[in-house]
């Protein structure tokens, strides 16, 4: 993000102030910009629309999997993503557009950091049900949830903050925070990979609860690969934000439309194809309400059903029913020598 500021006499301008310093992308033109922005705002729709169609018919055949709609709302937020850079190309010097632009491009990935971890917890509770179902591994999981909503929050309220104030302390205090949660969400998104890590190794020592269709090895290779791709973006943009900020005339090579495309929308329009091409609500779907150990294969349902079973037959065999008391006291009667 770019920190705000003016070439000009700022006593001579009103707030918000438009940035002096090079930001990932750079200003926008209508020559470049309007046409890739479109063509990726088409291919999100086209990943917006088929995970809601695969939402729509697996709700219809009772298998409810609400990460499909998770992420159709992250395609929807970056379908607007592409509509407020094509509309901040057509009015480059509306700094209200260059705020709003640079608020969803850091707002929307977090959704596919989220349900990347929620599918690598999943594999974790399958390859070692004792850890993954623990109470206080849950309870860290929960945090890290937790942490990327409040960081998400920092970064939206320092980011329009930075726009209305030329205090170069408060600038600082604004790229600090933008430095932490740049680097807080590479964390998020690397952080799948040594879980799953682990899963395979303990995979290939210990039985697996199965979950979902397919291998543990194919969800694997899903998660990793999400992982490397969502790392990959938000590693460049969190290094790339350590390096000394540079003139608004004299951007760096990262600061290029290519970067900003390829490690931006581009590995996160991979991501939603990898999802829908994958068919994550197949291979990753558990039963609704499984909150332990057994409950992602069924095994917990089978073992009630046969208690249940074995408490209908204890009940049906108890001597103290009346019928079979007086059938008891018939047979014993029969069997007592007559009376003279």
């Amino acid at each position: 993000m770019s920190s705000p500021g003016s070439s000009q006499d700022p006593s001579q301008q009103n707030a918000p102030y438009a940035g002096t310093t090079a930001s990932l992308g750079g200003l926008p033109t209508v020559r470049t910009d309007v046409p890739i922005a479109a063509v990726s705002l088409v291919l999100f729709l086209v990943g917006a629309v088929t995970h809601m169609t695969i939402l729509q018919v697996n709700l219809r055949r009772k298998h409810k999997f609400i990460i499909s709609g998770v992420t159709f709302g992250f395609c929807m937020a970056r379908i607007t993503t592409n509509a407020v850079r094509i509309a901040w190309a057509s009015h480059v010097t509306n700094v209200r557009l260059a705020i709003a632009a640079s608020i969803f491009v850091s707002a929307g990935v977090v959704l596919l950091f989220i349900i990347n971890i929620i599918f690598a917890q999943r594999i974790l509770r399958a390859a070692h049900p004792r850890l993954g179902w623990n109470r206080a591994v849950s309870r860290l999981f929960l945090a890290v949830y937790a942490l990327v909503v409040v960081t998400l929050i920092m970064l939206i309220v320092a980011t329009v903050h930075s726009f209305y104030t030329l205090n170069p302390d408060t600038w600082r205090i604004h790229r600090s925070i933008q430095l932490y949660g740049g680097t807080y969400f590479a964390v998020v998104a690397f952080l799948p990979i040594p879980i799953v890590a682990y899963a395979f190794v303990r995979s290939r020592k210990m039985p697996v609860e199965p979950f979902g269709s397919g291998t543990l090895r194919e969800k694997i290779f899903i998660v990793l690969a999400a992982a490397l791709l969502l790392t990959l973006g938000a590693a460049f943009r969190a290094g790339t934000s350590y390096l000394p900020p540079r003139p608004k005339d004299q951007p760096a090579w990262y600061h290029s439309r290519a970067c900003f495309y390829i490690f931006t929308l581009g590995v996160e329009i991979i991501v939603v194809a990898l999802f829908a091409i994958a068919r994550i609500d197949l291979r990753f779907f558990v039963p609704n309400g499984a909150s332990g150990p057994g409950d992602y294969s069924g095994a917990n349902k089978v073992e009630d059903a046969s208690h249940q079973v074995g408490r209908e037959q204890e009940l049906a065999g108890d001597d103290s029913s009346p019928e079979k008391d007086a059938r008891s006291n018939h047979d014993e009667e029969a069997r007592l020598p007559p009376k003279l």
